[in-house]
């Protein structure tokens, strides 16, 4: 039989991959994005106490190796007590390894901020909640969007690790089916195009939002 015929009998496998992927990398860029923006603004101001604890938190999760952060929830909070779904220790990894370099990416941007916008918005009446939400991010984040895209695009491609503690998205389809019918080549090209078309679809949205960016005058910053 035609190998890529092999790999068309098999498309109910690439698909619930490529629908788990899609899954779970828009959950995780979601929450990963809101968690990075929760401790931009909760490292606003001098340092203290929590803010040297949320940037150690912040290294570490630079410092540890995504697939042993992985294997860590997945492994060893059993440990502890406390037992997730291989789904589940997925997404929460994806979640906090990420959302710190969004928060580095962010507050990257937030410190070239001209401190006379801020000055100009406090001296206007506006309380600190109010600037950081009307005027800080979304200048940072319009003047982050092609950083926030690259580290969309390794989150994306992060997923693929997630396969080693059982979780069943486009490289586990793609190594179960190759494994079944021993054809790795045309198995794995399938997954690259399914990353891929992922991948466009990221960079169509950011160009589409810096465009909008543009229109709203947040490129100049």
């Amino acid at each position: 039989m035609n190998e890529w015929s092999i790999i068309w009998q098999a498309r109910d496998t690439f698909i619930a991959g490529f629908l788990k992927t899609l899954q779970l990398f828009g959950i995780a860029a979601v929450l990963g994005l809101l968690l990075g923006i929760v401790l931009l603004y909760l490292l606003e101001g001098p340092l203290n106490p929590l803010r040297k604890g949320l940037l150690l938190f912040i290294n570490a999760m630079r410092t540890v190796p995504f697939l042993i952060l992985a294997y860590l929830l997945y492994y060893g909070l059993p440990q502890s007590g406390l037992r997730l779904s291989a789904d589940s220790a997925g997404l929460l990894a994806l979640t906090l390894y990420h959302g710190a370099y969004f928060s580095e990416i962010l507050r990257g941007q937030r410190l070239v901020i001209p401190k006379g916008l801020i000055e100009a918005a406090l001296a206007h009446g506006f309380r600190h909640h109010l600037v950081f939400l009307r005027i800080l991010l979304p200048s940072v984040i319009m003047s982050s969007l092609p950083l926030l895209g690259n580290q969309l695009i390794i989150c994306l491609k992060d997923t693929a690790f997630l396969c080693i503690i059982t979780v069943r998205e486009v490289t586990a389809a793609a190594n179960s089916v190759q494994s079944t019918y021993f054809i790795p080549m045309k198995a794995f090209l399938v997954a690259i195009l399914l990353y891929w078309i992922i991948s466009l679809l990221i960079e169509y949205g950011i160009r589409h939002l810096a465009r909008f960016g543009k229109q709203r005058g947040f490129s100049h910053v």
